[in-house]
């Protein structure tokens, strides 16, 4: 259980935020049914949650550019909320199916966003240069002028159009530094998306054949399922998000145990319909003999 809840963090890790650009892009739909869809894992409703974000890639996914970090972003951050959906489902090889997809985007965003993002780095601090030397020229002129006494009117006028080149220099500066530390910003963000993706698919495909191989050392599914239920059913220190998804897992594996059904549902605070009594059947009363 320690494992898997690690793991499990992994998969929360990847449904980040994403910033917005442009109306009807994939990002801004993503920033409006994400919090919907929160409330829904929390609830444990998986399967709903996952048949929404699959719908969504389905019908916009194929169609991002990919020239558009923001909308590629957002992409990376659907196929993590996939995953998670898969994880909690129990669906767990469906999950690693999501975490690469979105270890492909994550790369593919970056290789791409970084050629473009360097080339518009490399305007700005070519700005930068050209505005402080322009500033630097013209800063001995103002000085001049704002220490000399009795000023004429072509004077004044030289010394208020130097004093506004100033400030429009200065706010040129302070937007190109601006835009420098928002491309730092972009380029960590989709590096650690990278990153993190990477990280899942590896450790997922890990934990996987780790499961695979439990279950061999078990003597078969049916007995792994069982020992693991048993496991599930006592760890209650757990979070109950881990526990439903483990549960779900082993549900998956052998649908044919009837014991887990019951642990599910009360994972989700469910209760057991409790079957009707039938009727008793009816018996005639003997009549009490009669005295002779």
């Amino acid at each position: 259980m320690t494992r898997f809840g690690f793991f499990l963090a992994c998969a929360l890790t990847l449904a980040a935020g994403t910033s917005s650009l442009g109306a009807q892009s994939l990002t801004d739909r993503f920033k409006e049914v994400r919090g919907p869809w929160e409330l829904q894992l929390e609830r444990g409703d998986a399967p709903t949650v996952r048949k929404g974000v699959e719908a969504l890639l389905g019908r916009e996914g194929l169609a991002v550019n990919p020239s558009d970090y923001n909308d590629m972003h957002a992409l990376v951050a659907l196929r993590g909320l996939a995953a998670r959906a898969c994880v909690s489902e129990g669906s767990w090889e469906d999950a690693v199916a999501h975490f690469q997809k979105a270890q492909a985007a994550a790369e593919e965003n970056l290789s791409t966003a970084e050629p473009l993002l360097a080339k518009t780095r490399a305007e700005h601090e070519q700005k930068l240069k050209e505005f402080r030397e322009a500033m630097a020229k013209q800063a001995p002129r103002l000085r001049e002028l704002e220490e000399a006494p009795g000023l004429g009117a072509d004077q004044l006028r030289l010394k208020q159009q130097l004093k506004i080149f100033m400030d429009e220099q200065q706010a040129a500066i302070a937007h190109s530094e601006r835009a420098l530390k928002d491309i730092e910003a972009i380029l960590l963000r989709l590096r650690q998306a990278k990153e993190s993706t990477t990280k899942a698919v590896s450790d997922w495909q890990t934990f996987l054949a780790a499961e695979k191989a439990e279950v061999t050392e078990a003597g078969g599914l049916t007995k792994y399922v069982a020992e693991k239920y048993e496991q599930v059913k006592a760890d209650d220190a757990r979070p109950k998000q881990d526990r439903l998804a483990y549960a779900r897992r082993l549900q998956k594996l052998d649908p044919a145990n009837k014991e887990i059904p019951r642990l599910v549902n009360g994972l989700l605070g469910k209760t057991e319909e409790q079957e009707p009594e039938k009727p008793k059947k009816k018996t005639k009363k003997k009549s009490a003999p009669k005295a002779q």
